[in-house]
């Protein structure tokens, strides 16, 4: 699939008024993607687990205005309440998929959003918000084109979501999802995910996701800076080739089912994201004493028990604690014993790998 095939036709028929929603998940990268391209094209390919519990709801009613008008028409309201802050971040979404869905401005939207996980918890919401966003307007096409396969809906979906959010493209479907071309992945795109192809051993397929929150709220510096920064960063080209090499390194892995290189890789990658982000012009640190406190502890429970239990880390200072299924009730215990008192609060949240997106009206 490229760009052009996801152009709406202009013979389609959409219906004058109607409410929909998605159930969106979050999703936590495995091979990270960090520095982008214009229109949201990543720099190095990326591979993910979706998530389960960690979602976000959204509802769109929609009324047919009378004529096609100059501006997009739309109320946002964020768990019942109206949320005028969120709108020029929408507008911009809706700028970027006007050519793909060319309806958006001849209707009124009421968009109702809400999260699963607790506001200012230190989730990135984003990905789950704009990939359930972009489902609902999506939706409203296949109501007018009910022919549409569920691979187009797919790809679409998350090429659509993209444009909201690079992450979003990951948030529709499950349970691991990779994004961005790779000449050893056959549809393989920068432009949307695609479930990862490849046989997935069963050690990998009921992973448990422990959310450790060391701080709640706004990053000094947000990932879209970030991600700017990667622009003329002295190791950019360095990191995009190892990361192309992780993901090759994971094929093998996640066949196999090997826990122990499989949890290298993964700490490498999280640890590098924050290497980039340490070394780029201006430099900047996300991570917080408490965050290297879990690192340590991980690293010294894995090493006395050789339970495989590892960590990852978004752009922030939260910890994701990964583990098989099969040691849920191990990590568990040492996590509430060893852990949770470097958290905000002693607050954590437990998510799972999920199945991905679903829809509930």
């Amino acid at each position: 699939m490229i760009e052009k095939d996801f152009i709406s036709s202009n013979d389609l028929e959409y219906p004058t008024d109607g409410e929909i929603g998605w159930n969106a998940p979050s999703n936590i990268a495995l091979i990270k993607y960090w520095g982008k391209h214009v229109d949201q094209i990543p720099a190095n390919p990326s591979v993910s687990f979706t998530l389960s519990t960690c979602a976000t709801n959204t509802s769109l009613r929609f009324e047919k205005l009378p004529e096609k008008s100059s501006f997009f028409s739309f109320d946002f309201m964020f768990e019942g309440k109206p949320k005028i802050e969120f709108k020029p971040k929408i507008v911009t979404f809706l700028e970027r998929i006007e050519k793909y869905l060319p309806f958006l401005r001849s209707y009124h939207f009421v968009i109702d959003s809400s999260n699963s996980f607790p506001h200012s918890s230190g989730i990135a919401s984003s990905a789950s918000g704009m990939a359930a966003l972009g489902l609902c307007f999506l939706e409203m096409e296949r109501k007018a084109n009910p022919e549409m396969t569920s691979t187009y809906f797919n790809q679409k979906a998350s090429f659509i979501a993209r444009l909201g959010s690079g992450s979003a493209c990951r948030s529709i479907e499950g349970s691991l999802i990779q994004w961005g071309n790779t000449p050893s992945i056959d549809g393989s795109s920068d432009l949307f995910g695609i479930p990862y192809p490849f046989e997935v051993h069963e050690n990998f397929k009921k992973f448990q996701d422990t959310i450790l929150l060391v701080h709640k709220g706004q990053k000094t510096v947000s990932s879209t800076v970030g991600h700017g920064l990667m622009n003329g960063h002295p190791f950019a080209q360095s990191r995009f080739v190892q990361a192309h090499q992780n993901l090759e390194a994971l094929h093998p892995i996640f066949k196999s089912g090997d826990l122990e290189s499989f949890i290298k890789i993964v700490e490498s990658e999280a640890l590098t994201l924050h290497a980039m982000m340490m070394t780029s012009q201006p430099y900047f640190i996300l991570m917080l004493p408490n965050t290297l406190e879990i690192i340590n502890a991980i690293w010294a429970f894995r090493n006395k028990t050789k339970i495989p239990l590892c960590f990852t880390l978004d752009a922030g200072a939260n910890v994701h604690v990964l583990y098989p299924e099969s040691e849920k009730d191990k990590c568990m215990q040492f996590i509430q014993d060893e852990l949770i008192v470097f958290c905000e609060n002693q607050h954590y949240i437990c998510d799972r790998i999920g199945s991905g997106a679903k829809q509930f009206l």
